[in-house]
């Protein structure tokens, strides 16, 4: 039996079918297509990353409040759930070419991709908006004075659908019978790579140039004393990257206005708001009064940004598609992960531009996109050329059902669900009697019980009902 070592250095091809995929959650070509061509296998390795993904947004949404390190940092620097939003990126952006290569006709592409958009939009906002409470709420519906309008899926959707439209529409019908090398590849796509370049620019200049005047809001926060309160923050200037004064949040709050914006931004754990940072806490007496501001983490200009992410992926994806020797995707692939981590780390450290997940920056940029690269890389030659599949059966089955899973654990709609059994009290639910009586009471320890509750009662049970349904050839499509 040829070892994976052997299949490297062999080179050995990968049949072209096996270079075929969805987009982001198991896209398929849409039922009645006339000449719907033969479904191709997926891309295991790709299937893995997905789940994996998805698995970390479970872990850091469940998690991250009893091991703030796991959570989001609360300003400047990069933690565990600092990649998941930049990982789903990466990941749309390497399905788009798998799957629009099996669409020949554009027009019929550019309408899937639409449609698929505006799917994307829909359950945002309804998971997202404020219209959906759970998992903890037994109630549900919003005021639409303050619906959130951004959130992950619209994120995903914006992305998705200004790269998806631009590979369709610079696409050479002759690049099938284009040599595949790595300049070649390159030179293909130089579209691609010049809407990055002017991404950047623009954002660049956008966020160093553009003059964040003061501002003002209520707080809305019935729990806070200050309820009802008016703020002003003092700013006045230009090219800032701190919390109350930069121009992604003012750009957010002139276009999305201020009550359509995140009220719990990650940087309420900061230093500068309470004692207990990384960790939630009562504000300092003398905390700033933007500690209890809202911020859009998924706002307008750091989702503009989040698009390079994507671009990357699409060559990632680009490389799977033309080029069918292992050796050679992984020479292409390792050393560009490898340099965008350099960089991205060399730009935090030298405080040129630092790491910052709530701002999109460039650094964030780099860092992630390497990260996501490396790991990809890593389960492709475990999975694809060593054939170690069995082993990340778990995540592939949650990989294969993403959107589901996601809705079902990482939004909490079948814990609210769970929730809504309870005895004598609301606050006596299912979930809470698992938890205390299956994880905590065994562990003697609220930390350890929440985390192994997550792991075993969220992932792993999901996983499972991913697995039976894949045998049961059932996904849920968007």
């Amino acid at each position: 039996m040829a070892t994976g070592q052997d299949l490297l250095r062999r080179g050995k091809d990968l049949p072209d079918h096996h270079a075929a995929d969805e987009d982001p959650d198991r896209l398929h070509v849409a039922a009645g297509e006339a000449k719907k061509p033969r479904r191709a296998k997926r891309v295991a390795s790709l299937d893995i990353f997905r789940g994996l993904t998805v698995a970390m947004m479970i872990l850091v949404d469940g998690a991250g409040g009893e091991w703030p390190v796991i959570g989001h940092a609360p300003w400047n620097g990069c933690n565990l759930a600092d990649f998941v939003m930049p990982f789903f990126l990466f990941i749309v952006g390497m399905a788009i070419p798998l799957s629009l290569k099996r669409i020949p006709n554009r027009l019929l592409a550019v309408r899937r991709v639409v449609v698929r958009t505006l799917k994307l939009l829909f359950w945002g906002i309804i998971l997202q908006g404020g219209y959906s409470h759970a998992p903890n709420k037994l109630s549900y519906g919003v005021d639409m004075k303050h619906v959130r309008w951004c959130g992950i899926l619209q994120r995903i959707a914006l992305a998705y659908v200004v790269v998806a439209l631009f590979e369709i529409l610079t696409k050479d019908e002759k690049v099938a019978d284009q040599p595949s090398t790595p300049c070649s590849i390159f030179k293909l796509y130089h579209w691609q790579w010049l809407l990055g370049a002017c991404i950047l620019v623009t954002y660049l200049l956008v966020i160093y140039e553009t003059y964040v005047p003061d501002w003002e809001f209520t707080v809305h926060d019935t729990d806070s004393q200050d309820y009802g309160k008016v703020f002003t923050v003092a700013c006045g200037t230009r090219g800032k990257l701190d919390p109350p004064c930069n121009a992604v949040g003012y750009i957010d709050r002139q276009v999305l206005g201020i009550n359509h914006m995140y009220q719990h931004p990650a940087w309420k754990r900061s230093k500068a708001c309470t004692n207990n940072s990384p960790h939630e806490g009562p504000f300092r007496k003398d905390a700033p009064a933007w500690c209890q501001a809202p911020f859009e983490p998924e706002g307008i200009l750091s989702s503009i940004s989040a698009i390079l992410t994507t671009i990357i992926g699409v060559h990632y994806g680009h490389v799977l598609v033309h080029m069918k020797n292992h050796l050679n995707r992984l020479k292409l692939w390792i050393p560009m992960g490898l340099s965008l981590l350099i960089f991205g780390i060399i730009l935090h450290f030298t405080h040129v531009i630092p790491l910052n997940k709530q701002l999109y920056s460039f650094s964030y940029v780099c860092v992630t996109a390497g990260a996501a690269a490396i790991v990809f890389s890593i389960f492709y030659f475990l999975v694809d050329i060593l054939g170690l599949r069995t082993l990340f059966l778990p995540l592939e089955w949650i990989g294969m059902n993403a959107m589901l899973v996601f809705v079902m654990a990482a939004e909490g709609i079948f814990e609210g669900f769970l929730n809504g059994w309870y005895y004598e009290s609301p606050n006596n639910t299912l979930v809470y009697w698992i938890q205390k009586h299956i994880f905590i009471k065994v562990w003697h320890s609220q930390r350890v019980g929440i985390l192994l509750y997550i792991i075993f009662a969220q992932i792993l049970f999901w996983a499972l009902v991913a697995g039976i349904l894949h045998q049961l050839g059932i996904y849920w499509k968007l």
